[in-house]
Formats: C-alpha cells, structure tokens, sequence
C-alpha cells in the first residue's frame, strides 16, 4: 500500500491532498510528477522515523528527478538521515552534494559546520588539539557561509564565531 494511502493524521492528510492537487494542476511532465510522489513519500517515511523506507523513496526520487534544485532538497534529506544515524561521514557526502547543485542552501551548510564542529569537540576531549582546531576551522568557514546566506538563521552559530575569534564580520539584523 503506498504510503500516501497510510497518512493516519489530518495534517499529513491535508498534505497530501494539498500535493495531489498541485501534481494534477502543475505543467510538469510525468516524469517529475512521479518523482515527486516519491520525495512526498520518502518525507513522510523520514518524519515517522522510518528511515530505510525513506531512502528507497529518495533513491527513486533520484532516479526521476532531473532538476538540480529539487535533487538538492532530496539529497540535503539523505544527508539528514544519515546524520541521525550516526553516519557523519556519509551525511557529509550527501550534504556536500546538495551544496554543488544548489550552492544557496544555508541549512546544508550549517549542518555541515555542526558534523566539523562535532568532531572538533570529541578530537578535544581525546586529547588532540591540533585536531580539534582545524575541525573548528573547518566548522567556521562553514557556518560563514550559512550565515551570509540566511544572517537571521544562525545566532548561535554567530556567537561561537566571535567569542572563539573565528569571524571578524558584523552582520545586521
């Protein structure tokens, strides 16, 4: 049973009504409408935490999709899970992906700088501070780029920069 049949509250109901009639009355060829239907499913599955089901939906999103923004939201998705996972590393690969085919993706951005600056800490706490810096460094060119995209998005971020030393830049609210 395909999961839009499945959508057991009014929310993801309405969602999918609200998508299925967007699906009908867009001009997009066959193609990315099936594959839409497949993004839809795999964000359902990934906000009920099923995460393989997720994935095989994203894949075949993939598969279908040919539009580089839209392969950018369903890679950044991957990325997501992988990452909640435990998988940093190959959320990084997905993460980075989403970023060559949409460089304006903030989100990508920040959660790459908070995998580095993860790492940053646990090479820390290991006794290694070489390592840890350059994580940090690596975090802090990161989070500069998420933060001239999206300024308002990112105040924490912000305020490890300046109080570490890392930014010199004024951003204004």
């Amino acid at each position: 049973m395909p999961r839009t049949q499945r959508n057991d509250n009014f929310i993801d109901k309405s969602f999918t009504v609200m998508a299925d009639i967007l699906l009908k009355i867009l001009p997009a060829n066959q193609k990315a409408k099936e594959a839409f239907v497949y993004y839809r499913d795999g964000m359902s599955a990934q906000a009920e935490g099923e995460y393989a089901e997720a994935l095989e939906n994203y894949n075949e999103a993939l598969k279908l999709e040919e539009d580089p923004t839209d392969r950018s939201y369903i890679l950044y998705n991957m990325g997501l899970i992988y990452a909640s996972n435990g998988e940093r590393d190959r959320a990084l690969e997905y993460y980075h992906q989403a970023i060559e085919l949409n460089p304006r993706m903030p989100s990508a951005l920040n959660n790459i700088a908070v995998i580095y600056h993860y790492e940053g800490e646990k090479a820390k706490e290991a006794g290694q501070p070489q390592e840890a810096e350059a994580f940090f460094d690596k975090a802090a060119e990161y989070w500069k780029q998420a933060i001239r995209l999206a300024p308002n998005n990112y105040i924490e971020a912000q305020n490890w920069l300046k109080t570490t030393g890392r930014s010199e830049m004024d951003v204004y609210f």
